[in-house]
Order: structure tokens, then C-alpha cells, then sequence
């Protein structure tokens, strides 16, 4: 099923995907060259880290323990020969520094072959002959005149891709047009005829993909994300790893034709490299798209819906992609096909392979409904001033240390992903650190408080209970809501109380206990307000009585303290809370509002 989706997008990506045999490659270098090879400069192509991107350049070649040169583009080691440094601490550095020297002569021959066995008429070209005079003129001398350049040293650390460009030209030499109509010969050629195994025999099957019989690619082409090796596939078998039947080795284990291996992987190679189409949540790569063209408008809105930031250009997007997604599910008026499949692929690094974590499809409509009740599910009250939505970071990161995303539990970004793409249960690991991180800190948050009454309400749906509200619900009966809004006017009494600002609160001293085991901490804490309430009172009469009303409208519907509170019930308690503070805070807005009236 991923395959196939990802062939049918190709086909209709066609015009801007890669044709066969191409791809787009990131080059960090280049080294300008006269046409009589004479060496001119060594340029970087480098901008915030990354490379300048060429397109339609020959497709790089899939190495394993082998070396192989890729035509006129590849790393330090095949372009220039140079060799890896072991560290002078090593007890075997002579040994292990020989072997890595040798290595990258015989990297640096396999390139250099391989340019000079290019057919005569690209060889007569300018530009080859400019770099076969290059590595006459140069490799003696051991490139001494690039070595000497200032970037150096920091080509050898980035090990990136290094090609040539001739001096006066805007384009690089692998971009020749006669190399273009070369590798289209090639890939053809190999595609039609051979595919190149340690036998030279043709497999030919039918396809699962494409269900027509052809030639069976034996190895698929590298799909690598980051994170993960720059080697690593989507698909791939092992010689004698167990996983052969029937005397098949490798792919011929599943059968896909070297049409739709080329296919599949290049549209896979572009939704990773895309803007739009897909987000990383930690160390997971999410892409996804829809099966229409038609649909593309809820794309680029699918990965605002999960991004990390605003756009700086346009902070309010988010908003803007919130309230229209609201607005065309009520409507039913949409700017984008709703009946079109839509896919979300999860990827994770794993060796030299990458790992699906999920694979979620529906219709477009399906995912936006979802994701709209994800938001309704998060949506709680707000301090003056707040973003109206939270993106799924911003939910996340308040679970974990520092607020780092790197701090966050194992598998919970990916896992709270996907419920909310299949509309199922948020997972109890999220619940779990957030009343972990609410006790280590003594804090609740507007993140916190939502990600408790999101958890809670898909539990209660699904059971037919009444859901928690947005904002503070006076006639909500749970006991442990009821005893986080005591808890809040407890500590209100206390601060409105006090002469000068408080160093430490009751929420800083109690609150773990009293949201765990009530029955330990409320009769002293009840104690504590009676002498906080007689001060106030001699501070604000009005004031007292509004708080001892406050106070015993809750204490009437609870009967007694429980001696222990579940994760649910503290999750009530958390967010009764937090709507009780809140509640103070729009009391304070209200008396502004009229102030200024």
C-alpha cells in the first residue's frame, strides 16, 4: 500500500519530480577550473549549514563495502583522494592509516576512471576535457594548490558532495547536457536489459506495484533522512538473513520492478526533502500527501497544523489555517477536495535502514475533522494575551524537562501524533508526565491544564460521560475538580492575605500531597485559611466575604477527603485548578474593562 502511494504520487508529480536516472543533489563544493585544467579556485556552496542544491544531476551510486564512483560528483575521499584521518592515539594508527590511504587512491582511480571511460562524444566536450586535464596536471602534486586553500580544512570536516564548474560558466559540469543524454542511455539500458547482480541475470516478475511483469530491481536505491545513515533504504533484504523463501534472495523477496523502485524512491527522496510536505518531531520524520491534485491546499495546511514555529513572515498563520479548517468543516465549503485520500508516513532512523513508526490513510475530510477535534480538545482558557491555539511542540515540550523537546519520553511524540491523526485516546504516557512534571514543579500550566482535559474528555467520550469544560464549571460534582479549585482559593486567601509578596505558596509546599492524598494535607491546609481568612478580613471585608462564599459553596458538595486520588482524578484536580486561578484572572480583566470605561 506505501509503495503504491508513493508511485501514484510520482506519477503525478512527474513534471517536478527527477526524471529516471536523476536526482537532486546537495553540492558543498565546487573546483572552478580554467579549460586547460589549470586550477582557478575552491569554492563553497555553504548557506546556514547546508549546501547549495543542483538539480538533474546523474543519480549517485548505492555503495556497500565496495568503493564505487559516482560520475563527476562525489566525496573528498573518491574527488580528491583524500583519506580519512585515524586518531594518533590509536595503538594501530600506522596499520589503520596505511588501509584508509589506500582506500582513497583506489576511491580516487575508480572516479577518475570513470570520467575518462565516458563515450567520445561527451568526452570531447570542454568541460570533461577541462577535468581530465585537471587530474593529469594535479594528482602528481597531490593537489597542493586546493590544499592550500582556506576552506580546507573545513571541506575534510563536512566530507560533503564536491563537483566542478569551469570558470566564466553558471553551471556545473555533472548539469552537460551531453551528460544528461548519457545517463539517460544508462538508465535505460539498465532498466530494459540488465539488472546488475553478482550473476548478470535478468529477473523478471510480475510487479507488486504496478502488477505488470518486468525486470525485478535486485537492490533499492538509498531514502535517507535525517538522523540516519546516508545509505539508508526504505526496502531492503539481506543475503542469507532469514528472511529468504523460495531460493529468492534479497528484493526478489518482494518484488518490485526497476520502474517503480525508481519511482517510488524518488517521490519518497522529494516529500524528504519538501517544504510543505513534511515536519520532524523529534527524531522522527513525518511527510504526507494527498492522492489528488486537487487536495493540495489541505497539504501545505497539514504541516502548519504540526510545525514548530509560526512562519516569521506571517506569525498568524497558524491561526489563520485553525479557523479555516473550522470554518470549512461547518460550512461543509471547502477550498480543497475532501474525498481524496490523503497518507501520513511516520519515518524513524534505524542503522543503516529506516523505520516505519506508523502509516495512516483516510480521506482528507476524515483528517481534517480529526484534527479540528484535536483542537477543540485542547482548547481550555486562556491568560490575556495567549495564542489562540497550541501546536503540538508547544504541547509536548511542557511535559519534559527545560521544556526541551529532547527531554521528551521515548515514542510520545510519534504516539501522540497518531491518535491524533486516527481520532483514538491521546496515550497515558502523556497524562503520566504531565501530572509528573505539574508535581516536579509545582506549576500548571495553560499546556498542562489542556493536555489533562484533552486526555480526560477522550476518555469520557468514549464512555459516554460528561466531558471537563473550557472554562470553570461551578455544577462540575467530581471530587478531586472540586478539591483543585479549593486548593486554588486556599492559596488565593493566602496571597491576598499577606502584607508583602510570598516567597513560598501553599501550592509550592502542598501541592503534591494534596492533589495525591487529600485527607493528609486539607485539615491542616483548612487550618492555615481560617488564620489567613481573619487577616484579610481586617484587610478587606468585602473581599472576605466574597472568598468565605467561594469556599463554602465548594465545601458544601464535598463530604468528605478521599485518602487517594488516581492519575484521573488528579488530572481533575490539576485542572480544576487551573480554571479556578483563571477564573481570578478574568475577575481582575472585567474590573479593568469597566475601569477604562
Amino acid at each position: 500500500m506505501i509503495l503504491q502511494a508513493l508511485y501514484e504520487y510520482a506519477q503525478r508529480k512527474e513534471d517536478e519530480l527527477p526524471e529516471d536516472g536523476f536526482e537532486d543533489v546537495e553540492i558543498k563544493y565546487l573546483i572552478k577550473i580554467r579549460e586547460d585544467g589549470s586550477f582557478v579556485d575552491f569554492v563553497s556552496t555553504i548557506e546556514n549549514k547546508k549546501g547549495h542544491v543542483y538539480s538533474k544531476v546523474p543519480m549517485r551510486v548505492e555503495r556497500t563495502s565496495s568503493p564505487k564512483a559516482s560520475l563527476l560528483l562525489d566525496n573528498i575521499e573518491y574527488v580528491l583522494g583524500v583519506a580519512k584521518k585515524i586518531p594518533d592515539s590509536d595503538p594501530k594508527y600506522e596499520e589503520k592509516q596505511k588501509k584508509a590511504n589506500d582506500k582513497a587512491t583506489t576511491c580516487n582511480e575508480l572516479f577518475v576512471r570513470e570520467i575518462e571511460n565516458l563515450p567520445k562524444e561527451v568526452s570531447s566536450e570542454k568541460e570533461i576535457k577541462a577535468v581530465i586535464s585537471f587530474y593529469r596536471s594535479n594528482r602528481k602534486n597531490g593537489f597542493d594548490k586546493i590544499q592550500n586553500s582556506k576552506l580546507w580544512l573545513e571541506c575534510q570536516k563536512t566530507n560533503g558532495n564536491i563537483s566542478f564548474i569551469l570558470e566564466g560558466e553558471s553551471y556545473i559540469v555533472p548539469q552537460l547536457e551531453s551528460v544528461r543524454q548519457y545517463q539517460r542511455r544508462l538508465t535505460a539500458y539498465k532498466s530494459s536489459n540488465v539488472e546488475e547482480n553478482e550473476t548478470n541475470d535478468i529477473v523478471n516478475e510480475i510487479c507488486l506495484v504496478t502488477g505488470e511483469k518486468a525486470v525485478i530491481s535486485r537492490i533499492h536505491s538509498a531514502t535517507p533522512i535525517i538522523g540516519g545513515k546516508s545509505n539508508a533504504k526504505f526496502i531492503g533484504f539481506q543475503i542469507n538473513s532469514g528472511y529468504d523463501s523460495y531460493g529468492k534472495e534479497q528484493s526478489y523477496n518482494a518484488p518490485v520492478s526497476v520502474k517503480a523502485e525508481a519511482s517510488y524512491t524518488k517521490a519518497l527522496n522529494y516529500l524528504i526533502k519538501a517544504k510543505n510536505n513534511k515536519f520532524r518531531l523529534g527524531e522522527d520524520t513525518i511527510v504526507f500527501w494527498a492522492e489528488k491534485k486537487e487536495a493540495e491546499s489541505f497539504e501545505s495546511s497539514f504541516s502548519v497544523f504540526f510545525s514548530k514555529d509560526f512562519e516569521s513572515d506571517n506569525p498568524d498563520r497558524c491561526v489563520e489555517e485553525v479557523k479555516n479548517l473550522f470554518n470549512s468543516i461547518n460550512t461543509g465549503k471547502y477550498d480543497s477536495d475532501f474525498s481524496s485520500n490523503f497518507y501520513v508516513l511516520c519515518l524513524s532512523p534505524n542503522a543503516a535502514r529506516i523505520s516505519v513508526r506508523f502509516w495512516e490513510t483516510g480521506k482528507v475530510e476524515t483528517f481534517a475533522k480529526r484534527i479540528k477535534q484535536h483542537f477543540d480538545d485542547f482548547e481550555i482558557v486562556r491568560p490575556k494575551g495567549a495564542p489562540e491555539y497550541l501546536n503540538l511542540y508547544q504541547i509536548i515540550s511542557s511535559t519534559a524537562l527545560e521544556h526541551k523537546i529532547d527531554n521528551v519520553a521515548p515514542n510520545l511524540i510519534g504516539n501522540v501524533t497518531q491518535s491524533i491523526l486516527k481520532g483514538t485516546s491521546y496515550p497515558i504516557t502523556l497524562q503520566q508526565q504531565c501530572i509528573r512534571r505539574i508535581r516536579a514543579e509545582q506549576k500548571i500550566t495553560r499546556e498542562r491544564a489542556a493536555i489533562l482535559k484533552a486526555y480526560i474528555n477522550r476518555i469520557n467520550r468514549i464512555k459516554g460521560i460528561k466531558e471537563v469544560s473550557v472554562a470553570l464549571d461551578r455544577n462540575e460534582k467530581n471530587k478531586g475538580y472540586l478539591l483543585g479549585r479549593l486548593f486554588a482559593v486556599f492559596e488565593k486567601v493566602q496571597q491576598e492575605s499577606a502584607d508583602m509578596e510570598l516567597n513560598t505558596t501553599i501550592t509550592d509546599r502542598f501541592y503534591g500531597a494534596a492533589s495525591t492524598n487529600p485527607v493528609t494535607v486539607f485539615t491542616q491546609l483548612i487550618r492555615l485559611n481560617r488564620n489567613h481568612m481573619s487577616k484579610l478580613k481586617s484587610k478587606n471585608t468585602g473581599l472576605n466575604i466574597i472568598r468565605e462564599k467561594e469556599i463554602g459553596e465548594i465545601m458544601n458538595v464535598i463530604d468528605s477527603f478521599p485518602t487517594h486520588l488516581d492519575l484521573n482524578e488528579q488530572s481533575y484536580f490539576a485542572i480544576g485548578y487551573y480554571h479556578e486561578k483563571q477564573s481570578f484572572y478574568e475577575t481582575i480583566n472585567k474590573s479593568e474593562e469597566i475601569g477604562e470605561k
